[in-house]
């Protein structure tokens, strides 16, 4: 996939909104070979998928190994809204919180007492810091079940047009 159909697909208003959203779900492979599909807090910046992860995080030795992830971002209601993006995950250690993690947590409903509290005890028990995984999408599909299907079901209706001479 190209960078500016990617970029497309990313700029509907629709991907906007998912993207907005806290949760998505890393698939990669694990150290034993075997998939892995973790649901994980994330940012975007306008170009990245960011998710911080803690320095001792199994998944990131799998991800040195093997940088290649999936992400998925959906909606829970009928019928579903998924933003399907594959990407290289590149791992940045950093000291102390990074910004995307206190971003990514924004839309959480706290009162502000309880953002205080939950800040601290972020700060506290990863002072040592975090690690980034960014993820630049290399490729992505909208599905909304409207204007944009699954592929196999694309290929089906394709089909069934064709025998019926449409």
């Amino acid at each position: 996939m190209q960078p500016n159909e990617i970029a497309e697909v990313l700029n509907r208003p629709l991907s906007r909104e998912l993207l907005a959203r806290d949760m998505t779900r890393l698939a990669y492979v694990a150290k034993d070979g075997t998939p892995r599909n973790i649901p994980i807090i994330f940012a975007w910046n306008g170009s990245q998928i960011v998710m911080c992860t803690p320095k001792n995080a199994p998944k990131l030795h799998a991800l040195s190994v093997n940088p290649m992830v999936a992400l998925t971002i959906d909606t829970e209601v009928h019928p579903p809204k998924i933003l399907l993006i594959r990407g290289r995950a590149e791992l940045d250690y950093v000291d102390g919180i990074p910004d995307e993690y206190l971003q990514t947590t924004s839309t959480y409903e706290m009162t502000p007492e309880q953002r205080v509290e939950w800040e601290a005890g972020v700060r506290s028990l990863y002072r040592d810091g975090m690690v980034r995984i960014v993820v630049t999408p290399t490729w992505a599909k909208l599905i909304d079940f409207e204007s944009t299907l699954p592929s196999a079901v694309e290929e089906l209706i394709r089909q069934q047009e064709e025998r019926q001479g449409v």
